[in-house]
């Protein structure tokens, strides 16, 4: 059996593979299942607004089954209010490799929604009907970027919202609906294991929505709230400047760089 550091390597060249695919097309390469996918989502929504679903602990504070038959983006353990929701995002996300890793089990179940996932995770999250992989690109100077061409390559920002909102601006939506961003973290507790920037979590979640999003056993990042919000000010800045916007519509929180809108004033 392969082991997980080979197929990272592996992973690591097929999403390079996959970028080249795109520019050889240009000369009659045809294009795999997995391209046209992604380019058949290029402004397939646009002029539709869209929610995109973060996982704060102020989602409980909202009637989330508003927004069934919207365009929403979910991601990373959201499938913990799936039953809540009463509905299944249109999209799901993850990037986090550590997220991606522990709970690969329960995403390869997901059916019915369309997963976006980073080439390099293709080890753990495996491929079927419902899943198209993206060229993420995890490091690279002048952080941050934001992408216009998402069939190409996709920029780590430090937060899968970030991501959610370079999918957001490549599926054609110019009025974009931030919930759950509470951008407000609490320190790990004393019995919680750290590693550098690994955390593993040996207590209930007080982060999220549910105590065992980041529960017991699983592991996570150090969240680094002054790197997100450099993510989230070149996202606003390249909105604003494309004819978009985007709106926190969030309950409380401590994130302040998009315009405020209470969520329930949208329907």
């Amino acid at each position: 059996m392969i082991n997980i550091r080979i197929k990272k390597i592996i992973c690591k060249y097929r999403s390079r593979y996959d970028s080249v695919r795109f520019k050889l097309a240009k000369r009659g390469l045809p294009l795999g299942r997995n391209e046209k996918q992604l380019l058949s989502l290029k402004n397939a929504y646009f002029g539709r607004r869209v929610f995109i679903i973060a996982n704060g602990p102020s989602l409980k504070l909202i009637n989330l089954q508003l927004l069934k038959g919207e365009l929403t983006i979910g991601c990373n353990g959201i499938f913990l209010l799936f039953k809540d929701m009463g509905f299944l995002p249109t999209f799901y996300t993850v990037e986090d490799t550590l997220v991606a890793e522990d709970r690969c089990a329960t995403i390869n179940s997901i059916r019915e929604t369309t997963k976006i996932i980073p080439n390099d995770l293709r080890y753990c999250i495996k491929p079927d009907a419902d899943t198209i992989y993206i060229n993420f690109i995890r490091l690279y100077t002048g952080f941050p970027k934001f992408t216009d061409r998402f069939e190409s390559h996709v920029y780590w920002g430090g937060t899968v919202t970030f991501l959610n909102m370079q999918l957001a601006y490549y599926l054609g939506s110019r009025e974009v609906y931030l919930i759950g961003a509470d951008h407000n973290y609490q320190k790990p507790a004393e019995k919680d294991q750290i590693d550098k920037f690994v955390i593993t979590s040996h207590s209930p979640d007080l982060n999220h929505f549910h105590p065992d999003y980041f529960g017991p056993g699983f592991r996570y990042h150090d969240p680094m709230v002054d790197r997100m919000e450099k993510a989230y000010v070149k996202a606003k800045d390249f909105f604003d400047k494309n004819g978009g916007a985007i709106y926190n519509a969030t309950v409380g929180g401590n994130l302040e760089v998009f315009k405020r809108i209470a969520f329930d004033s949208l329907f």
